[in-house]
């Protein structure tokens, strides 16, 4: 993962999201964490091209995310705070298919690589369900598994075990920790990112800590006040 924010701010009319930032991440395994509002989905937003800078520049592996917005597209996959916004087939197989037959492959490829990440989640059982039967912990499971079929080198994962029973939590924690792509995890959950190798902390649009969870999450708690 080469991640670089050069001078990068984004304001929204007349306020500010992100205040100019300049920061490189190589790290695999990076958490994202601060009150809400504080400017850490922007910041991850900023990756994947779903929000572009107002000034500065971002590039994701070598590529431009204004000036090469579908290729950064197809190398950071983003799954979003509610998974359900992005099942848009009506059944799971069909879903985990639909990104692939966008990009033109073979029906047979198609079914391929959708049950070879069915198995990898551990969640063959569920390729004819339809998605609004699937319970919490089953949508984003299946959210993440159409972002991952697609081959993305990065997944950036928005409050992924949010509304979640401890559970379903537990599975879905334990899932991202064996993940072989690169993520990046935004999350209120703090012991989902008590083992990352490095840490960012976003106040009032500013990076306000980066480093190890445990001083990062220590500098958390003296902005929370808790």
């Amino acid at each position: 993962m080469d991640i670089r924010f050069t001078d990068c701010s984004v304001r929204f009319g007349e306020r500010v999201a992100l205040q100019p930032l300049t920061l490189e991440i190589t790290e695999r395994r990076v958490g994202i964490i601060g009150l809400n509002g504080s400017g850490k989905t922007t910041f991850a937003r900023l990756i994947n091209g779903l929000v572009k800078p107002s000034a500065g520049q971002v590039t994701v592996n070598g590529l431009d995310t204004v000036k090469d917005e579908r290729a950064v597209l197809s190398e950071a996959g983003f799954i979003f705070q509610n998974p359900q916004h992005q099942l848009i087939m009506p059944v799971v197989a069909d879903d985990i298919g639909f990104g692939l037959k966008n990009r033109g492959l073979k029906s047979e490829e198609i079914d391929r690589r959708t049950q070879a990440v069915l198995s990898r989640f551990g969640v063959e059982h569920l390729a004819r369900r339809r998605v609004h039967e699937l319970s919490g912990g089953e949508t984003q499971l299946i959210a993440m598994a159409s972002v991952v079929v697609t081959d993305p080198k990065i997944l950036i994962l928005d409050e992924p075990t949010n509304q979640l029973d401890l559970r379903n939590r537990r599975r879905v924690a334990d899932t991202i920790a064996t993940l072989d792509e690169d993520t990046l995890v935004i999350t209120h959950d703090l012991p989902l990112v008590e083992n990352v190798e490095r840490l960012l902390l976003f106040h009032e649009g500013r990076l306000a800590a980066d480093g190890s969870p445990h001083e990062t999450i220590r500098r958390y708690h003296e902005i929370a006040g808790c």
